[in-house]
């Protein structure tokens, strides 16, 4: 494969739904319970913005959610296609989340990242995140 061209960062629009949903089934590692449409929809309406989109060579070849609640920056969903990983898309995609961050007063970014994507653990390094030994993350699933 040649050498892409440079990923278009946009933010999603709810026409965008289906073709992450179904991007997320080849490129993020797991699913999560709000995989869905429904999850998706109320994410764009709740917090436009928040999730980002790389493009290039018109597909889909990256994702991440910046989600800031006032309090805190939140990431999740950083996925890159695997055939176009070490492009620098992630790299990408979570310097527009961090600006998006900075822009809306954040301090301080967080990720979620699964313990066995050792994978990630090294992209997430390489961009200046490091593991919080300190918390554990605590869940309640509030349905089914």
């Amino acid at each position: 494969m040649g050498r892409m061209t440079e990923p278009r960062v946009r933010a999603a629009g709810p026409e965008d739904v289906d073709t992450v949903l179904a991007f997320w089934r080849t490129a993020a590692e797991g699913t999560s319970i709000s995989d869905d449409r429904s999850g998706m929809e109320r994410l764009i309406a709740r917090d436009p913005g928040a999730l980002i989109l790389a493009e290039a060579d018109g597909e889909l070849v990256g994702t991440v959610i910046a989600g800031f609640d006032g309090w805190r920056c939140h990431l999740y969903r950083l996925a890159v296609h695997p055939d176009r990983r070490r492009q620098g898309i992630a790299t990408a995609l979570l310097t527009a989340a961090e600006e998006r961050f900075v822009r809306l007063g954040g301090r301080r970014a967080d990720a979620m990242v699964l313990q066995r994507n050792e994978t990630a653990h090294f992209a997430w390094s390489a961009a200046g995140y490091g593991p919080e030994e300190r918390w554990r993350r605590w869940v309640k699933p509030l349905t089914g």
